[in-house]
């Protein structure tokens, strides 16, 4: 889209003010309309005068496509990967093998993400970029916790998106590798019957079982590595191909009657001692150590898995109502039952770098190509899960800070176009316990997919990104643009013209300052404001201006808001970690401010733009450039908070 056809749609013409009714507008993003989005089923399925056939497969239609990025799997890791390779320009194609996005997020698992903030325990640690952006889209329009509409957010984020083709009910089955490259891959969706015949530059495996790497032929670990291998403290004594196990999750609610329960034949019988360990103070939505089958294949022995923990299920859900124990359980019944096993672990690809323990416990310093933080503890549990009630079902070792998570880390070590993202990037099997939650999972996504971007736009393979250090500092700097969170990195854009500019305001909140708005730092950890403004909301509002020695020819502004970094912000169906959640707009945030500029020569300011309705904590304006010698900010509503917040503005030309 031209700058003419995007002033065109937003009503915008020469000598405008352009207004916005956020948040559909101030991502900055252009989104596919509904007429657009049907033309995308003409190339996924291409009618029947097109319909070729592949030996073997005398039924499927047989589809070529071709794309900057391949991204393979549908979870967080692999959202995240398609749509920052996608709004960084690249063409996308996106694999997913189930009929909804978010693996574990799902409605089919609905494990609730967790990440480097440990459910509040480390504070201001929240991740930012694009599943900041998911989670306040999901606060302020499904207030009511449906995983359902989760599911419907993250297909409506992927498939409005013009840079993405989407392949649902789709899996990758094989890969042809030449000279250590991946040429192409084969998908299949039998439900709809085509065979795809995949080209792409990059290829990201975001699967979680490294099915892309195990075609490619990359190189693989699974299970547990020896102490002695990394000397790593938490690691066993003896390596062996365990692996923490998966989980299956139920949600309950009170019926306001009662509601008998019985078993079915198979479901395992459940004793108090079993539990000793294992608390059931609250049974709203089941339990994660609900964990079963580490000490098995987690890939191959999946039917087994899954029917042992439904017959764990069943006989916890039993113990609850009909021990004598919990009698307040009387008119509670279970009105969901997962069907699909929340894994957690299998195959790892290995990379240029395998992140360890060390690196986790800040012993090895801040990695010079750090892409993503990390923060959860490192969190082991036993292979056997419930079959070991002598055992606590986790062991964790909290980190004494985040850490950064390297670039290098999110490349195959032997196969040069493949990148991964997810529970499957290059780490020790300790290391893993912590980098493997899905908000981890999802900043490590946003990093891959704006990496592959990069590289098939400059021709190079994410090893040659990384090992030029121009390249590595134009990924950093995209990364902290587009709001991802390196530690310790800051804002050095040489085109952000806001760092030339002298910033006042209305007034200061102490102890934050108006030119921590251009200090390149966009968070402030526990309850410091080194890096924000703010000021009181008078009647009259709260304003920040920028101005320059010289004038400046400007077409973006970039703001960032405070979201409440200090808060959840998850999705869940427990209670205990709702109640930490506020489901709408951020009080924080701003809602409502008008921008204008002053021209040179002009004795009065001109309007730019106007915003009601925001919630978001990331906004970008693209307009018709205008050359300014001054841009105010003015605030004139909050979603709450009596002080108007800003954390960083941004300007280009």
């Amino acid at each position: 889209m031209t700058r003419r056809e995007f002033l065109a749609t937003a009503g915008g013409v020469a000598g405008y003010t352009l207004l916005v009714r956020a948040p559909a507008a101030t991502s900055g993003q252009v989104v596919l309309s509904r007429e657009q989005i049907a033309r995308h089923f003409d190339t996924v399925a291409p009618g029947q005068a097109k319909a070729r056939r592949l030996a073997g497969e005398p039924h499927l239609t047989l589809v070529d496509l071709a794309a900057d990025v391949l991204v393979a799997g549908g979870g967080m890791a692999g959202v995240c990967a398609a749509l920052a390779a996608a709004r960084n320009g690249a063409r996308v194609i996106l694999v997913q093998d189930r009929s909804r996005l978010g693996g574990n997020a799902s409605s089919e698992v609905k494990m609730h993400i967790v990440g480097a903030n440990c459910h509040g325990a480390r504070p201001g640690w929240r991740e930012g970029g694009l599943l900041e952006e998911l989670r306040l889209d999901d606060a302020v329009n499904n207030p009511q916790r449906s995983f359902e509409l989760w599911d419907l957010l993250l297909y409506d984020k992927v498939m409005s998106e013009p840079n993405i083709t989407l392949l649902l009910d789709t899996t990758l089955y094989a890969a042809e590798t030449k000279a250590g490259r991946i040429q192409q891959v084969m998908a299949r969706s039998d439900k709809t019957e085509h065979l795809y015949r995949i080209q792409a530059g990059v290829y990201v495996d975001c699967t979680g079982d490294s099915r892309l790497a195990l075609e490619a032929g990359a190189e693989l670990r699974w299970g547990r590595e020896a102490r002695s291998e990394f000397n790593e403290s938490l690691a066993p004594l003896q390596a062996d191909r365990q692996t923490l196990g998966s989980s299956l999750l139920f949600t309950a609610r009170d019926y306001g009657r009662p509601m008998p329960y019985r078993p079915p034949l198979w479901a395992r019988a459940v004793t108090k001692e079993q539990l000793r360990f294992r608390g059931v103070g609250s049974w709203e939505y089941g339990y994660w150590w609900i964990e079963w089958g580490g000490q098995l294949d987690t890939i191959r022995d999946q039917e087994r898995i899954r029917f042992e923990l439904l017959a764990i299920v069943m006989g916890v859900w039993d113990y609850i109502k009909n021990s004598g124990d919990h009698p307040s359980s009387a008119n509670w019944a279970m009105d969901w039952i997962g069907l699909a096993p929340g894994k957690r672990e299998s195959r790892r690809i290995v990379g240029d770098y395998l992140l360890t323990q060390h690196d986790l416990q800040g012993e090895t310093g801040e990695p010079v190509d750090a892409v993503a933080i990390g923060g959860w503890p490192m969190d082991d549990h036993p292979p056997s899960g419930f079959d070991r009630s002598d055992e606590k079902p986790a062991t964790q070792l909290t980190t004494a800070e985040v850490y950064g998570i390297p670039l290098r880390c999110l490349y195959s070590r032997n196969i040069a176009n493949l990148m991964m993202a997810g529970r499957n990037i290059s780490a020790s099997h300790v290391a893993f316990t912590s980098t493997r939650v899905m908000g981890t999972c999802s900043v490590m996504g946003q990093a891959a997919g704006t990496a592959a971007a990069l590289c098939a736009r400059h021709g190079v393979t994410p090893r040659q990104l990384c090992r030029d250090a121009a390249r590595l500092n134009e990924l950093q700097q995209t990364l902290l643009r587009d709001d991802q969170t390196i530690k310790h990195l800051k804002n050095a854009d040489p085109a952000d013209l806001a760092r030339l500019a002298k910033v006042t305001a209305s007034a200061e909140h102490p102890p934050s300052k108006a030119a921590n708005v251009t200090n390149g730092l966009v968070r402030d950890p526990g309850d410091e404001w080194r890096n924000r403004w703010a000021a009181p909301l008078t009647p009259a509002g709260a304003w920040l201006e920028l101005a320059w020695d010289q004038p400046q020819r400007i077409s973006q502004l970039q703001l960032t808001f405070d979201t409440g970094f200090h808060r959840e912000l998850t999705l869940s169906a427990q209670n205990s970690v709702n109640a930490k959640v506020i489901r709408g707009p951020q009080p924080d945030t701003v809602r409502d401010y008008e921008v204008t500029y002053l021209s040179p020569g002009a004795a009065e300011a001109a309007p730019l733009l106007k915003v009601t309705g925001n919630y978001q904590r990331l906004n970008r304006h693209r307009f018709a450039p205008i050359t300014a010698k001054a841009l105010r900010l003015h605030i004139t509503a909050t979603n709450g908070d009596p002080l108007a917040r800003l954390y960083q503005v941004r300007c280009y030309g």
